[in-house]
């Protein structure tokens, strides 16, 4: 079912070619960041970080609502990202909230029965909390875009379609982590082909000069040259891994949904009787 899914998103991007601007829009920003990052530091780098993501996920929800709609240019992608934009973006801080808060309740609870935590407990408990809550909320944005949901909608709705449809949601997460996988690992084999004579001397290392190599010393080798050749990479990477993961969760989610029973929690109280009366 997956493959199908995934093959429908290649269809829908070479139908819609304005389905790619999330993609050049993310590219460019992700390019950006490295250029300032290396240019002024982390400190300038990471305040433009939420900027330009807010910027980017503008232009996943008008893509969802070109997708949604099965046709539109540029006009309806913007329409699509003014109207979808803060019911996209909602849920996700609110399920990052969540995973901030349930990380810390069980930060203190451990404290508080004595054990210390260690950067082993820590990254343990990071995944063990992330993990899960973003892959029930997998879909909270596609159901905001494709299903006028609201923010705790949406976040139920895609708990619903997760629960009910484990296997194949696996089955997406692993489709889409193997074609970044791919991707990535393509785009790695350009960057040192393209900078094959900077890198050469790193095959003369020895096992102990290579262990104390650092990232600086690797920015220093490959220049200026390497540094704007890392960046177009980057633009690169961006430019197809978000197109191409977002059509396919939109496919994913648009089958999923049509099979998918919404449960609903009825509200009310038995009475002295035990009949039930339903607000």
């Amino acid at each position: 079912m997956s493959v199908a899914e995934f093959k429908e998103a290649c269809g829908l991007l070479v139908r819609m070619p304005v389905l790619w601007i999330p993609g050049v829009v993310g590219g460019l920003c992700a390019a950006f960041i490295w250029l300032l990052f290396i240019l002024s530091g982390a400190f300038f780098a990471g305040r433009f970080v939420v900027i330009t993501g807010l910027i980017v996920l503008f232009f996943i929800a008008g893509s969802l609502s070109v997708i949604r709609q099965n046709e539109g240019g540029m006009g309806a992608l913007a329409s699509g990202g003014r109207q979808y934009f803060f019911r996209v973006l909602l849920p996700q801080l609110v399920i990052l909230f969540m995973i901030l808060l349930v990380f810390v309740l069980v930060m203190l609870t451990l404290n508080l029965i004595g054990i210390a935590s260690d950067p082993a407990l820590l990254v343990f408990l990071s995944f063990g909390v992330a993990i899960p809550s973003i892959l029930m909320t997998l879909f909270s944005d596609t159901a905001a875009v494709f299903e006028d949901r609201k923010v705790f909608e949406s976040i139920q709705r895609s708990v619903d379609i997760v629960s009910q449809n484990t296997g194949k949601v696996i089955s997406f997460v692993l489709i889409s982590a193997l074609a970044s996988a791919t991707i990535l690992f393509s785009l790695m084999i350009v960057w040192e082909a393209l900078l094959f004579d900077k890198l050469e001397p790193l095959t003369t290392y020895t096992e102990e000069q290579l262990q104390t190599f650092t990232p600086d010393q690797l920015l220093t080798m490959i220049g200026s040259e390497g540094t704007w050749v890392t960046a177009v990479v980057i633009f690169l990477a961006g430019l197809i891994l978000i197109p191409l993961l977002m059509s396919y969760k939109a496919c994913t989610f648009r089958r999923l949904a049509g099979s998918t029973i919404l449960i609903q929690q009825e509200t009310g109280e038995y009475d002295s009787k035990g009949r039930w009366y339903k607000y």
